[in-house]
């Protein structure tokens, strides 16, 4: 049995405290959720650099016309780097700086991150996938070349967390 296995089935085999219960991420997580943009419409734009490492807040971005492709997000959605080495170094933030139901877009290299209505709020995303425990996994899904790896977002889907009520 492998390490992970066996860090799985440890984390399966003990009792979980009341009300919490285990489940993959793509249960509590919408991953890459759809957001329609027009194109030729201005708006603001997140690029891999106005992510800062370990920092929640994005402190910068730009007014772009939308042309088509890129991450989409609103609000409440967390954007985590897919790519080496910026998931490696830290590279996941909260969007917080729309105002009223706004949207924009960025990065082909982000993974969009939601969290779904009365069970994860976007908060607890937030640190969720900052957590060493999650990152850690996401790091194991990449494949792909040397120097461009990605982490592949069906993999990390299945990962299994212990979820509080």
């Amino acid at each position: 049995m492998t390490k992970d296995k066996q860090t799985n089935t440890a984390q399966t085999n003990r009792a979980l405290p009341q009300g919490w219960r285990e489940v993959r991420l793509g249960e509590v997580v919408d991953f890459n959720p759809k957001e329609k943009l027009i194109r030729g419409n201005h708006y603001k734009y997140v690029s891999m650099d106005s992510l800062s490492p370990f920092q929640r807040k994005i402190n910068k971005f730009i007014l772009r016309k939308y042309t088509g492709g890129g991450s989409k997000f609103r609000n409440g959605d967390v954007l985590m780097a897919r790519i080496t080495p910026s998931l490696e170094n830290g590279k996941t933030s909260l969007v917080d700086f729309f105002d009223n139901h706004d949207k924009g877009f960025g990065s082909t290299e982000f993974i969009v991150l939601r969290s779904v209505d009365k069970i994860t709020d976007s908060k607890f995303v937030y640190y969720l996938f900052v957590s060493p425990f999650v990152r850690e996994k996401a790091i194991k899904t990449m494949t792909g070349t040397s120097g461009r790896q990605r982490v592949q977002v069906d993999a990390l889907k299945d990962v299994r967390i212990n979820l509080p009520p």
